[in-house]
């Protein structure tokens, strides 16, 4: 399954994947979060265990697609985000999923130890939307109209606590 945000004219800027369409709930928080932003991206199902060609393949053909960030998405084991990393010199954010009977802990813990030279950025368990901001904030280095948009976007969300009125204290 690939979706494509149909906000953009160019091409993707940001691969999201996930290791299983169980997960596509919690992993297309992502995709809001980028195309609220104004990025381009798209999202594929393909697994480390089930089809390790096809992440290898994807992997390797991307940044001629035009893609500067992945985020990888997977539950239990995980070794997506970890499998994209070592075919890629491009910045990978791992997210780690709940599933299974730890409840995403052996995700967060198989996407945190990489080894030495494979490195992996990894957000907390189902923070895909937090894996969308940080793959935003890399593509600020290189390109300001995202830093004014995640600034806009900043001040939205704050406004919701000022918006909240003055705390009462309570006797």
């Amino acid at each position: 399954m690939a979706t494509k945000s149909k906000k953009q004219s160019q091409g993707p800027r940001v691969a999201i994947l996930t290791g299983s369409p169980n997960d596509l709930d919690v992993v297309k928080k992502a995709a809001e979060v980028l195309d609220a932003l104004g990025i381009a991206n798209e999202l594929k199902v393909l697994s480390a265990h089930r089809t390790p060609e096809r992440v290898q393949q994807y992997v390797a053909e991307a940044p001629g697609r035009g893609i500067q960030v992945f985020i990888a998405c997977a539950g239990m084991a995980n070794h997506l985000a970890g499998a994209v990393a070592a075919h890629t010199l491009l910045p990978v954010i791992g997210v780690p999923l709940a599933s299974g009977a730890l409840n995403g802990m052996d995700a967060l813990l198989a996407t945190v130890q990489m080894p030495p030279g494979i490195p992996v950025a990894t957000v907390g368990v189902d923070g895909a939307k937090n894996a969308a901001y940080l793959a935003a904030r890399i593509l600020n280095l290189q390109d300001p109209e995202i830093g004014k948009r995640l600034r806009a976007d900043l001040e939205d969300q704050r406004k919701k606590y000022d918006d909240a009125g003055p705390v009462k204290s309570r006797r």
